[in-house]
């Protein structure tokens, strides 16, 4: 008897002493949404108020966004939630071939993986993180239950929508072409148009993550307003006791981001010189 109590009493022991207790890592989920105002330029000029208010509503899907960051102490995994079109019911499919996709960031690595899906081709964008030189400010406000500060940066526009294409673009890409007898042209560098930012971030959540490109602070993201848009933090959960998975997508055909473009914008022309001709 002794010596089945000895026997059970070492078994105990060793497997308190031998087993490691485990921790969960530092993870969170926050949540945010967008709004970006609606410019119509001349052309918005001319429509009244009820148009207006029409074509507000037939655009609802792509100016009000809700987003998703899983982050850890080093990576972060952004995503778009699906939304339905307000007017037809179905999902914006000429939206999503010039919005962001699946987005990676890892803040100790400085790399970025992104998912990008054009006209039904997948793409896996890898390169560095956007270079952001923050400027430190002393404001401070309360957003839900954080303290956050103030920070300001001025980035190359096209730099932040690298995914996104303009018809602007495309022209000033094509005036680099030679002249037709095959003489070189000097060509002058364009003019870098900068989208000021400014950002919310607190301390009380120590981590360099941010929602889209925006990163690299002291603290989490909770806000950034850029050129026409706005997205703010509408929930945070921390260490839920659910453990997600943050790690980088891995489908598609890999690019750089510069090439990404160049090859959007070589698709784009193909598509409207097939136009022409068709019209012709």
């Amino acid at each position: 008897m002794k010596l089945f109590l000895f026997k059970s009493i070492s078994i105990v022991f060793l497997l308190l002493f031998s087993s490691k207790p485990t921790v969960q890592e530092f993870q969170g989920q926050a949540f945010y949404f967008s709004k970006s105002k609606m410019e119509l330029g001349n052309w918005g000029a001319r429509l009244s108020e009820a148009q207006k208010k029409d074509v507000a509503a037939r655009l609802k899907n792509r100016l009000e966004k809700t987003y998703v960051l899983d982050f850890n102490k080093t990576e972060s995994v952004f995503n778009e939630e699906d939304k339905l079109d307000a007017i037809s019911g179905a999902t914006d499919s000429w939206g999503n071939n010039f919005s962001r996709g699946e987005q990676y960031k890892n803040v100790k690595e400085n790399k970025l993986v992104q998912t990008q899906e054009f006209y039904g081709k997948k793409f896996l964008v890898k390169d560095k993180l956007q270079t952001i030189e923050w400027k430190m400010g002393k404001e401070t406000k309360q957003i839900g239950q954080y303290t956050c500060f103030k920070a300001t940066a001025s980035i190359p526009s096209s730099d932040l929508a690298w995914y996104n294409f303009s018809w602007g673009d495309l022209q000033r890409a094509s005036s680099t072409d030679k002249k037709a007898d095959g003489t070189t042209v000097e060509i002058t560098e364009p003019e870098i148009n900068m989208t000021e930012v400014e950002a919310w971030y607190t301390p009380q959540i120590p981590v360099s993550h941010g929602p889209a490109e925006y990163w690299g602070l002291p603290g989490l993201i909770l806000e950034v307003s850029a050129d026409n848009t706005t997205m703010l933090c509408s929930k945070i959960v921390l260490n839920s006791g659910e453990n997600v998975k943050i790690e980088a997508p891995n489908k598609g055909k890999e690019i750089t981001k510069s090439d990404y473009q160049a090859t959007i914008q070589k698709k784009m022309l193909e598509m409207r010189n097939n136009r022409g001709r068709r019209r012709g």
